[in-house]
């Protein structure tokens, strides 16, 4: 059990890069100031061979030009149809994708490198001040992140935010699993304990539709391969090239509660997802094409982001589940990902 820190990069716009390496028994995972980064997670197999079942890379350069890999992504995680009306004011937001929505609020959390520190010799607590107006949200808010490294192989991230005006708050870690280290993840078997999900324009972006999965693509009650059904004819499907979804969690909200199993029956590994969310995005890597670690490429479907939050465009959807805030009023949320290896 411990915790190691470096400098991990220097940067003259970021400052200097701070890497917290914990290790725990078989397991072990890197955390990076940069965008509050769930780097790596080092996992045994059934075969013994450890491997790091996270998408990334090695070099802050590598960040900066790729697709949120292991990101804490905020205020409000996922996509925004341009604007958000609160208390009868609408605030223009941040177009940042196709010159129409507002994704992932237009990096500033991904892309700030936070302040750091280590609690005891399991946990790394990030914090980030975003200004008021940042991307044109509303209020002064100071974000925090706790990473805590379990003996028995969980990764619980625990997020707190609070702003000094009533504004939307929706945080994720936006990391990409594979838990074979290598290859795609169309053999990986998923499940997610939701009996319905949110389909989306050709812009991402929801119409207020909460539809059944029952009889669908979209239909993980019961665990099935993330390929089996990634070209079937459906429009949802078809539009993204696999999947890019919100699915409406079982359960009650902020209860933490089982969202998702994605297992290598290869690898005889299996990762539990518990969150207190109401909704999981599962996207599947459908347009990822660049190097990663080592240098090796990513391309579609090497790894599936499984990010726990709120439905996108909640705000601009008053039949969603809401996040909107009250000045002074606290936002936590935890989410756990849990690691098993076949004795």
């Amino acid at each position: 059990m411990s915790i190691a820190v470096s400098k991990y990069a220097q940067s003259q716009e970021y400052g200097t890069v701070y890497a917290y390496d914990i290790t725990m028994g078989d397991f072990s995972a890197k955390i990076l100031s940069f965008g509050a980064t769930w780097q790596s997670m080092t996992v045994p197999g059934k075969d013994g061979r450890r491997r790091d079942v996270l998408l990334g890379f090695d070099t802050l350069e590598g960040l900066l030009g790729g697709d949120y890999e292991g990101m804490i992504v905020g205020r409000y995680a996922n996509r925004l149809s341009g604007s958000v009306t609160i208390n009868g004011e609408n605030f223009d937001l941040e177009k940042n994708e196709n010159g129409v929505t507002c994704l992932h609020s237009a990096k500033e959390f991904s892309f700030a490198n936070w302040a750091s520190r280590t609690v005891g010799e399991d946990t790394v607590e990030l914090i980030h001040y975003s200004p008021d107006g940042a991307s044109g949200f509303p209020g002064r808010v100071e974000a925090t992140v706790r990473y805590t490294l379990t003996a028995d192989g969980a990764m619980k991230i625990e997020y707190r935010a609070v702003s000094d005006k009533d504004t939307v708050l929706n945080f994720t870690n936006h990391a990409y699993f594979n838990l074979s280290g290598q290859g795609d993840i169309l053999t990986h078997t998923m499940k997610i304990n939701a009996a319905a999900y949110v389909p989306v324009d050709k812009l991402d972006i929801p119409w207020g539709e909460i539809r059944p999965v029952e009889n669908t693509a979209f239909d993980f009650r019961t665990a099935k391969p993330l390929g089996q059904d990634m070209n079937a004819p459906d429009e949802q499907i078809q539009n993204a090239r696999g999947y890019d979804h919100n699915f409406c969690l079982d359960g009650e909200a902020g209860t933490l509660r089982e969202a998702a199993v994605l297992r290598s029956e290869e690898d005889g590994i299996t990762m539990t997802v518990l969150t207190d969310n109401p909704g999981i995005q599962m996207y599947t890597g459908n347009f990822l094409d660049m190097p990663g670690k080592g240098g090796v490429h990513m391309g579609a479907y090497a790894g599936v982001a499984l990010e726990t939050q709120y439905y996108p465009d909640t705000p601009n959807r008053p039949e969603f589940p809401q996040c909107t805030f009250k000045a002074g009023e606290e936002y936590h949320s935890v989410t756990e990902y849990r690691f098993s290896v076949d004795k």
